[in-house]
């Protein structure tokens, strides 16, 4: 990751380059990748108004988060079977087309079970999208490589940030309207990518829905996933079941997670390059993993205004984990970019789905604290791996040349 913010250092030509000097479809891509994003955190806001509006209790709620990366983990297999084929344009297109229809969807159920429904058909277009906007940011951007991504991991913290936001801001008035806001915002990302963004080059070589499980052979790869996997179900608990926790107004849980989201861009475009280069990847990534579990204990124990406080602060942790995690999957087995990304995202998007259905049913099996202590562990657990495996993850794999980006399919939702 380049350490600076608006500038990239291109590996192959050593000069210093701006991300800001970029063609319309860069941006075109850019901004419609903000919006995908900004659909993760978009119902943070307005889960408690869901629950009230539709009937239904946290559990059943909280299936929003479940179906859509239950949804999105399967397709990590599929989207780059879907773009070897069909071409990164197209794949991209597809997806927002799929998240026009089915956010507008969600818009109108009139039960939590359409609602579910309607978000993982969300999930796949989202995957389908998101899986193919870096390989076409790299291919398409000006100043090389490290620009390229660092201008994806800026738009992916900006999504994060600003999707409470506007989740708060429309779903005062209604939960409804944040389900049509995104569906309005991805058309006009769908008809910026038609105007501006030709099509891609075709892979030389096909890829086959079983090449992500076959790199997941690697002992570094599968480590990665491993230990992602634990820290997912950390990350997601927070996500998905702090905001019935706080029990705040859809403006003030807006606030909080809007908070959360800038800290998580921060100190993963900002801090957690610099940390790295210090202290090095492992050390960094595993201090991060403790402290998020300490963070979770006091959010679990403490009083309203501490976990309001942890739960912005684990925004930083989260940051840094998701920076570190993204380089170490890429980077640590030979398996090509967007084949290694693929296999590792599978596996770690199932405890995306599995924590938040688990929390609220821990809490209805004990108390309000239990869901957050067993995060706690999960998060330990991830460091332990990370431990325990860190010489098949100290391995640095051979610096994959750009072209691969848009020669080997796509890469896939890395953060």
């Amino acid at each position: 990751m380049p350490s600076e913010a608006v500038t990239g250092e291109d590996p192959f030509n050593q000069e210093p380059v701006s991300i800001l000097r970029q063609p319309k479809a860069v941006w075109a891509t850019a901004g419609a990748s903000v919006v995908a994003f900004m659909g993760i955190g978009l119902v943070d806001p307005i889960l408690p108004s869901i629950a009230k509006g539709l009937d239904a209790t946290p559990s059943q709620v909280s299936l929003l988060f479940t179906s859509y990366f239950l949804i999105t983990a399967v397709a990590m297999l599929v989207t780059g079977f879907v773009s070897s084929r069909i071409g990164g344009r197209k794949t991209l297109l597809a997806g927002l087309a799929l998240v026009v229809v089915f956010a507008a969807l969600s818009g109108t159920s009139s039960s939590v079970g359409e609602l579910v429904g309607f978000r993982a058909g969300w999930g796949l277009g989202n995957a389908l999208f998101v899986s193919t906007a870096l390989a076409v940011i790299v291919g398409a951007a000006a100043g090389g490589s490290s620009a390229a991504i660092l201008l994806y991991e800026s738009a992916l913290g900006l999504g994060m940030a600003c999707g409470p936001l506007l989740g708060a801001l429309l779903g005062d008035a209604s939960w409804r309207y944040p389900f049509f806001g995104t569906a309005a915002l991805m058309a006009i990302g769908f008809v910026c990518i038609t105007a501006f963004l030709k099509e891609q080059p075709r892979p030389a070589r096909k890829t086959s829905l079983l090449d992500p499980v076959k790199a997941l052979g690697h002992g570094g790869l599968a480590s990665v996933a491993a230990s992602a996997f634990f820290y997912n179900y950390a990350f997601f608990t927070i996500l998905a079941f702090t905001p019935f926790v706080l029990n705040m107004t859809p403006y003030k849980s807006g606030a909080v997670f809007f908070a959360w989201g800038l800290l998580l861009a921060v100190f993963s475009v900002l801090v957690a390059p610099r940390l790295q280069q210090r202290f090095g990847s492992l050390k960094v990534l595993g201090a991060s993993l403790v402290l998020l579990a300490a963070d979770l204990v006091v959010l679990g124990y403490g009083s309203h205004t501490t976990a309001i406080v942890c739960t912005i602060v684990s925004g930083a942790l989260i940051g840094m984990n998701n920076t570190v995690y993204t380089e170490l999957a890429l980077g640590v087995s030979d398996a090509p970019r967007p084949v290694a990304s693929a296999g590792y995202n599978f596996v770690r998007w199932f405890a995306a789905a599995a924590a938040p259905y688990l929390a609220p049913k821990i809490e209805e099996w004990s108390n309000i604290h239990i869901p957050f202590v067993v995060a706690a562990v999960a998060s330990v657990i991830g460091a332990v791996v990370v431990w325990v495996r860190r010489s098949a993850l100290s391995h640095e794999a051979e610096e994959l040349e750009p072209k691969h980006a848009t020669e080997d399919g796509v890469t896939v939702f890395a953060n």
